[in-house]
């Protein structure tokens, strides 16, 4: 019987039986992270877990990155929600991200 290493649960995927969410495993992934690499960053994980991972990713391609792209925008929705509700904290957030670059030498 083969192994099922990522469920679908409350609208998101996961590895079965984990919270590890296959959003994480993606994301090392695309930055060029070795399985072994993400096996050692999710202590949770075994190696055969991550590379199950990794193939459901791969068969399901274009399901998962319609996914991704989708919490994607809902983040960018929020973000922007945010902005809109408190300006001042993102000016004040801004003014202190500009002192800190113009106090390195």
């Amino acid at each position: 019987m083969p192994q099922q290493y990522v469920e679908k649960k409350k609208g998101g995927y996961c590895l079965t039986g984990r919270r590890v969410s296959l959003d994480s495993i993606v994301h090392a992934y695309r930055n060029w992270q070795p399985a072994e690499s993400i096996a050692q960053s999710f202590p949770s994980l075994s190696l055969e877990q991550v590379h199950g991972a990794l193939a459901f990713y791969l068969a399901n391609q274009s399901e998962v990155e319609s996914y991704l792209d989708s919490g994607r925008s809902e983040f960018d929705r929020a973000r922007q929600a945010a902005r809109e509700q408190d300006p001042m904290f993102y000016q004040k957030l801004a003014d202190a991200r500009r002192f800190a670059q113009s106090a390195r030498p």
